[in-house]
């Protein structure tokens, strides 16, 4: 019975494959395979860049948040993430673009790092590349979890096999259409994501007998719709949580700034006069898409309040689950398959940009940056390739356990992100004063106490439960600030360049 939804999500994954094959030949220099030629049209950029953004995430672990625990601290992170995208485009897009074109042709975030602050021993680009390796690893393990989960889920199959099936399929097409295959998916992807997603949620309410049953059930739930407690699914009673959950709900926005799959979006775009459109068309889906998964959250508590198999970390599973029952009988099973290739597609979307995002800092900032200066494009791409494989495999051994978090591990690595790259971004583009200095103190203090805070601080409980992002965020800007006041001015050619690009960022 469930073999027209397999067959759907096999086609789906012979698609991107063939779209891989008919980008490769495109693939001549390492700008064409890293940033696609700046090449990017409005609606690719937008939807490449939010695609790429949401992962699996969207579909499991924020309406498994929902689902658990109601709207205080889905609703918050989603409220958190709606504004991040959108300071995001409006003050980071276009400057970036501009800059890294300026700052000799900056086809990745560390290469940029490094031209911007004339690091000619390359430091900057040493230490972003090896966080980058680390914390994209962490998020790629996610995808795969995530993969492993919908096949387990919907036909029984082997979580581990299921896993390492889909981790070949991300890296097959990535490594052989580089940038332009992973953004053209991307733009599929985010179409189809969108769809599954209103189609499970239109379908769920109408069930559930309307949305005002729904309403009613989580209104029966203590703390379901509160703003300042959750609803704790052990006990039955709500927890108040005051402001601090609330505001690390809120900090998941200030991720966006330092995320690097989601910033050479920025940089890849043909045209910076077509950003303003970009940014329209990114909000808009952005809005939807995480109201809805919100949404789903909500309806799947109403539809199925007791089931055993949604407890704990299974409530990640909610959307798979409402889709397996409530198409039965209702829709053919093929398009149940295309809805449920809505998972597939969040985590190819992510997976991809982050492989090629992390193979990029390899071959390029380290390989070629440091260790073999005079390597020809050739070999970048080789090493760039390879690399994809190695990164994949450790995210399969990290996601070999089927009870992981899909919310946890994206928690972590977007922590990371935002801490390490978030102010650096910031304070590269828009304070002149900012030196190699105290972009070095910046980036390690914010990426250090974004991995140490949650296994130290956060222990203490009160105060320091906050998300680790925050603080992180927050030291990292004022080390910038100090250690460049402290040390010397930055030279007249950085000052140059910083002139450069805010004259063609105003000049539009």
């Amino acid at each position: 019975m469930k073999a027209p939804i397999l067959i759907a999500m096999m086609g789906y994954m012979a698609l991107v494959v063939w779209i891989g094959i008919a980008y490769s030949k495109k693939n001549q220099t390492s700008e064409d395979y890293f940033l696609g030629g700046r090449g990017l049209g409005p609606w690719v950029t937008a939807m490449s860049a939010e695609a790429s953004d949401m992962s699996s995430w969207l579909l499991m672990g924020l309406p498994g948040l929902a689902y658990a625990t109601g709207f205080s601290q889905a609703g918050w992170t989603a409220i958190g993430l709606i504004l991040g995208t959108y300071l995001n485009w409006k003050i980071v897009a276009k400057r970036l673009r501009h800059y890294t074109e300026v700052s000799e042709n900056s086809i990745t975030l560390p290469d940029f790092f490094s031209n911007r602050y004339k690091d000619d021993k390359k430091i900057l680009s040493s230490i972003a590349a090896i966080m980058i390796l680390v914390f994209f690893t962490v998020y790629t393990a996610s995808g795969f979890a995530a993969c492993g989960t919908l096949f387990n889920s919907v036909f029984g199959l082997n979580y581990q096999m299921s896993m390492i099936v889909c981790a070949i399929v991300i890296v097959l097409y990535t490594s052989l259409g580089g940038f332009l295959a992973a953004s053209t998916t991307d733009l599929i992807q985010g179409l189809l994501m969108s769809f599954a997603i209103v189609i499970v949620l239109i379908v769920g309410i109408s069930a559930v007998g309307g949305a005002g049953n729904v309403i009613e059930h989580g209104k029966g739930m203590e703390g379901f719709f509160d703003v300042m407690k959750y609803h704790d699914p052990a006990t039955g009673g709500a927890v108040s949580q005051g402001i601090i959950p609330i505001l690390s709900g809120l900090a998941w926005g200030l991720g966006y700034f330092g995320v690097p799959h989601i910033l050479v979006r920025f940089m890849a775009i043909r045209n910076p006069q077509e950003m303003r459109k970009s940014k329209n068309i990114a909000m808009i889906w952005v809005v939807i898409s995480l109201t809805v998964a919100v949404l789903i959250g909500f309806t799947g508590a109403a539809l199925y309040p007791n089931v055993a198999e949604l407890q704990g970390s299974g409530n990640q599973r909610i959307f798979i689950y409402m889709t397996t029952h409530l198409f039965k009988g209702l829709l053919p099973l093929f398009l149940a398959g295309i809805i449920l290739s809505g998972i597939l597609a969040a985590t190819m979307s992510t997976s991809d940009s982050q492989l090629l995002i992390a193979s990029s800092c390899v071959s390029k900032d380290l390989f070629q940056g440091i260790l073999k200066k005079d390597a020809t494009e050739k070999h970048v791409l080789m090493i760039s390739r390879i690399t994809t494989i190695v990164i994949a495999v450790v995210g399969v051994i990290i996601a070999m356990d089927e009870n992981s978090s899909v919310f946890g591990l994206v928690e972590n690595a977007w922590a990371g992100f935002g801490g390490a790259f978030g102010p650096l971004v910031l304070f590269s583009l828009f304070w002149k004063r900012t030196n190699l200095k105290g972009a070095v103190a910046g980036m390690l203090s914010g990426g250090i106490l974004a991995f140490i805070w949650p296994m130290t601080l956060a222990k203490l409980g009160g105060i320091f439960e906050i998300y680790c992002l925050l603080p992180a965020f927050i030291v990292s800007s004022i080390l910038i600030v100090v250690v460049s006041l402290c040390t010397e001015e930055p030279s007249d050619i950085m000052k140059k360049e910083f002139d450069e690009a805010a004259r063609l960022s105003k000049a539009e």
